[in-house]
């Protein structure tokens, strides 16, 4: 069997106000493509399939007119979990209209664990692999909450609870493959931030997930699990020296922080023996640069990009000396008439002129929950002391508030 992992979609994301949906269009149609061209089993998704929990029509259109076109081709599973970004009860709607189309759902963690673990079969109709489809994890699903926990408590509650949901499923699936014939391959996914990744700045990884509740080691899943595909990290990865181990990552930049980073997606063969594993490069459909330094040497490079006839999308830091008020002009007139698009401007030295606060060159879409907070400590003069448990509160309870599934009521 021969499948392919991938993850980070983020339908319907935005890059400062620009809408990402023909980059999209374009990734699936690559990744069809692909499909055939690889004569791929089976399609696993692991996670962050939508930019947020309520997604436009058009997102919506995509996700679906794709899955449509993979069940005509020669793949024939596609295995869906839900991310921390998804709305489970979105996700899981149309999950027994799409089992038809052999496309298996699963939006949220169940109180039975066997609900996660899904028998595929071959083009015969006999079992060929049994998948662990674990999703994104939400506090709700592993912890109980005490007054009074202190962080580090929580910490250990959410790794113990994310340990013991991969052990009960995990145990599920090996009692499956003894009863069915044949030494079955286990696959598993996940969801998570496991200890040591990597990640990039603006690569839209929820910081305050990654910095302040749980990461997990290797040693957190089953010696049973013959590949195990992850998402929510944006890097292509490995986890430790696990090589069957995988973060595919995004398919394309969900920031500029990623704008050299080479995208892919994890081709995965099971053989008689271990399993063959190999990435596949996913071109670039919309090129986004970085450029800084005084005026001159942002203009320089523009002229540079201008005569590669490059139609990139570009964030600017201004780092000279020289106070500019009439940057962005002074931009815009540099890039007109090329296929150049400027989607922000950092002016380092009217933001520390202002002490900075918000100015022409900035705006709050440009600010996450975390920048917007530490600028509230700074403007009521919070001590270096007070901060650590007000940053781990404050951190505590947006986490909270990006897991509720506002499609549940």
């Amino acid at each position: 069997m021969k499948l392919l992992h991938t993850s980070d979609w983020h339908l319907g994301h935005s890059l400062y106000g620009r809408k990402r949906y023909d980059e999209h269009t374009a990734f699936l149609a690559w990744l069809a493509a692909a499909i055939d061209q690889q004569g791929i089993d089976t399609l696993l998704v692991a996670g962050d399939i939508f930019d947020n929990s309520t997604p436009s029509n058009r997102a919506q259109e995509l996700y679906y007119r794709f899955l449509c076109q993979v069940a005509a081709s020669c793949c024939r599973h596609v295995v869906v979990i839900g991310g921390n970004h998804d709305s489970p009860s979105f996700l899981n709607a149309p999950r027994e209209l799409l089992r038809a189309l052999n496309v298996h759902v699963v939006g949220a963690s169940s109180a039975e664990p066997g609900d996660e673990v899904i028998v595929l079969a071959d083009s015969q109709g006999s079992p060929e692999a049994i998948v662990c489809a674990v999703p994104y994890l939400r506090d709700r699903d592993i912890r109980t909450a005490w007054a009074g926990e202190s962080l580090e408590e929580k910490r250990e509650k959410l790794s113990s609870g994310i340990r013991d949901h991969y052990a009960a499923v995990g145990a599920i699936a090996q009692q499956k493959r003894q009863e069915l014939v044949g030494d079955l391959p286990i696959i598993a996914t996940g969801h998570l931030f496991t200890s040591g990744g990597k990640t990039i700045d603006g690569d839209g990884v929820r910081d305050l997930y990654v910095g302040s509740l749980a990461q997990v080691g290797a040693d957190t899943f089953p010696a049973c699990i013959d590949y195990l595909a992850l998402g929510h990290l944006h890097v292509p990865q490995q986890v430790g020296q696990a090589a069957h181990m995988r973060y595919s990552g995004s398919p394309i930049p969900c920031g500029f922080g990623e704008a050299k980073q080479e995208k892919k997606v994890v081709l995965v063969d099971f053989g008689s023996d271990a399993p063959h594993i190999e990435e596949l490069a996913v071109p670039c459909f919309q090129p986004l640069a970085r450029l800084s330094g005084s005026l001159a040497e942002i203009q320089a490079q523009i002229e540079f990009l201008k005569e590669q006839g490059s139609n990139a999308w570009l964030e600017i830091e201004y780092s000279g000396q020289e106070v500019i008020g009439n940057l962005r002009l002074l931009i815009d007139e540099s890039v007109a008439g090329s296929g150049l698009e400027v989607r922000r401007i950092k002016n380092k030295q009217i933001v520390e002129r202002v002490l900075g606060r918000l100015n022409e060159e900035e705006s709050l879409e440009e600010l996450d929950v975390n920048d917007v907070f530490k600028r509230c400590l700074d403007s009521f003069a919070v001590s270096p002391e007070e901060r650590p448990a007000l940053i781990a509160a404050h951190g505590e309870i947006v986490h909270d508030l990006l897991e509720e599934d506002k499609n549940a009521r």
